[in-house]
């Protein structure tokens, strides 16, 4: 996929102000820190195009990206920032369940872990819920580089092997880097076809 032609859309707060015309979404979302604006910007090869910071917790708002007047790329804050007050997070968590849970465009939603580190109670219970709240989900496994290709799989594996006790088959998954832009084909090649899938349903009914 050739990414010719990216306009932001907007910042929104909620569910109801987001954008009607029903182009599929792919949304980004991961706890705080995770790399998500590393990927989305090396995934649209705009280096400025989700803001990096080295404060965690700065995407506040629901962003929308069109992509080649298809579909949208999704920016959701991340989960999990500790310095956030208790009020704010339970803004930040109403404002992502309601858009996950009810959005009917919502193709995939990328949940991002950090590959180097045994899984987090914070993401195994955010999974859970996706499959609870019936998500469609796919887990991107970032920061790849930081790790030996030995560390990299044994800790991979045992994450799938921790999810497995929650989930009877595990949702796709990718491996990436954003230094090295590992796993960008095949993430780009994955939202072309469900796109495709998406078109075809569309003109099915």
């Amino acid at each position: 996929m050739t990414m010719t032609d990216i306009e932001f859309k907007g910042s929104f707060p909620n569910l109801k102000s987001c954008p009607a015309d029903e182009k599929p979404e792919f949304a980004f979302i991961g706890r705080s820190n995770v790399g998500k604006s590393s990927l989305i910007n090396m995934l649209t090869n705009r280096k400025g195009l989700a803001k990096v910071s080295v404060t965690p917790g700065k995407t506040q708002l629901l962003n929308f990206f069109e992509i080649n007047g298809k579909w949208y790329l999704v920016d959701l804050p991340g989960y999990g920032y500790a310095r956030q007050s208790k009020e704010k997070r339970a803004t930040f968590s109403t404002m992502i369940r309601s858009y996950l849970a009810q959005r009917n465009s919502l193709a995939v939603a990328f949940v991002l872990i950090d590959s180097r580190h045994p899984l987090q109670k914070i993401d195994r219970e955010f999974l859970q819920w996706c499959g609870t709240a019936q998500v469609p989900v796919s887990i991107v496994f970032t920061k790849a580089d930081k790790l030996s290709q030995l560390q990299l799989q044994s800790n991979i594996s045992a994450i799938q092997q921790a999810l497995l006790q929650d989930w009877e088959a595990l949702p796709d998954f990718f491996i990436s880097s954003s230094e090295s832009r590992q796993g960008r084909e095949e993430i780009l090649l994955y939202i072309q076809r469900v796109i495709d899938v998406y078109s075809n349903s569309l003109q099915d009914v």
